[in-house]
């Protein structure tokens, strides 16, 4: 594993708090947790802290600590650990997780890649010109059979092509993300074989006694 440090105190703001929703939020989920349990909310809160500001800051780590009063070490250890945590600003349109475990690598993930660095930046987790995109490479992210695919923050776009990534890329940087529709880019149903059923196709879902 790459080790993962916060980014350069350059780019870190001053301060962190959750917004009201937010706060109210926290406060909730952390009152599920038994009594000298609380600390067990803290990859919820960490997770809520970037889906506010976009990463997870070294002033939002500091924030979580003390609502949860555990050890400022005990959270920079949760949040360096798990590479869900974007540590460093990432695009505010989008930032596209390409997986590269085997079955994408099989099915045209390199190809995905290139189309990141064309687009994007050569680099992987630095920003394009406007701050508006980035990408990544990561580990399997559990939908092998619609190999390859990527995610978006929090959605999957499957069964990709070069072209059909590009066209998803340029509508998040046109500020339309929401017109693409996650899940398979090809007309399969979830994880459906390609082509149609081959068993169980007599429509009698009652099996025989």
């Amino acid at each position: 594993m790459s080790v993962r440090r916060l980014a350069d105190d350059s780019v870190q703001p001053a301060s962190f708090s959750f917004n009201a929703e937010n706060q109210a939020w926290a406060e909730k989920t952390i009152k599920k947790f038994p009594e000298g349990r609380q600390q067990s909310a803290v990859i919820p809160l960490l997770m809520r802290a970037q889906e506010q500001d976009g990463w997870v800051t070294k002033a939002s780590i500091e924030h979580i600590a003390a609502m949860l009063e555990m050890p400022l070490i005990r959270v920079l250890e949760v949040a360096t650990f798990y590479t869900q945590f974007q540590l460093k600003p990432v695009g505010t349109r989008a930032h596209i997780q390409v997986c590269g475990t085997t079955p994408c690598m099989l099915r045209g993930a390199e190809e995905l890649m290139k189309v990141c660095k064309h687009k994007i930046n050569h680099d992987p987790l630095t920003l394009n010109a406007e701050g508006t995109l980035s990408w990544e490479e990561v580990e399997c992210q559990g939908a092998c059979v619609n190999a390859p695919m990527v995610m978006i923050f929090k959605d999957a776009y499957e069964d990709l092509t070069p072209e059909r990534l590009e066209e998803i890329i340029d509508a998040f940087e046109a500020g339309k993300g929401d017109t693409i529709k996650p899940g398979p880019q090809i007309d399969r149903d979830f994880s459906a074989p390609i082509g149609g059923l081959t068993s169980l196709t007599d429509g009698n879902p009652k099996a025989e006694g």
